[in-house]
């Protein structure tokens, strides 16, 4: 089996497991949790996006030596763009994937039509988790 495969079963196996832990239907607003609670995009990177570029955002998550490219540090998304967070870039990544090459490797799963299956075709649902990812990835970015 080759390591593409085995990172995509890798990946696909913790999109199941983080099934159980996802909100169906109507969209929580991460103000309208507890405090006791992770905010929602929080668990959404554990599940979809740790294991390629860590806990902490910065590339080193267990299956990146795998890849044939090192996953970005997602700490420093704004300080590559300027210093201004790109949430319409990240939201039209995780959606959509790399339209380019050079803006990252192929490895990395297209989460729209994973997070669509997920959400039972909910359009609503999809993007409310999106946000929530992003407002995760721009909550964690350092100088």
């Amino acid at each position: 089996m080759s390591v593409r495969m085995t990172v995509l079963l890798f990946l696909i196996s913790s999109s199941v497991a983080g099934m159980v832990r996802t909100t169906r239907g109507a969209a929580i607003q991460e103000s309208e949790l507890p405090a006791v609670y992770a905010p929602p995009g929080r668990q959404t990177y554990k599940d979809y996006c740790a294991a390629c570029h860590g806990s902490e955002g910065k590339g080193h998550g267990p299956v990146a030596r795998s890849l044939r490219k090192a996953p970005p540090d997602l700490t420093t998304l704004a300080k590559r763009h300027g210093g201004t967070f790109p949430e319409e870039y990240v939201t039209n990544v995780l959606r959509f994937g790399f339209r380019f090459s050079a803006h990252g490797s192929s490895e990395m799963p297209v989460w729209g039509p994973i997070f669509q299956y997920e959400e039972h075709y909910n359009e609503a649902a999809v993007r409310q988790r999106i946000k929530n990812l992003c407002e995760y990835l721009k909550s964690i970015q350092r100088d």
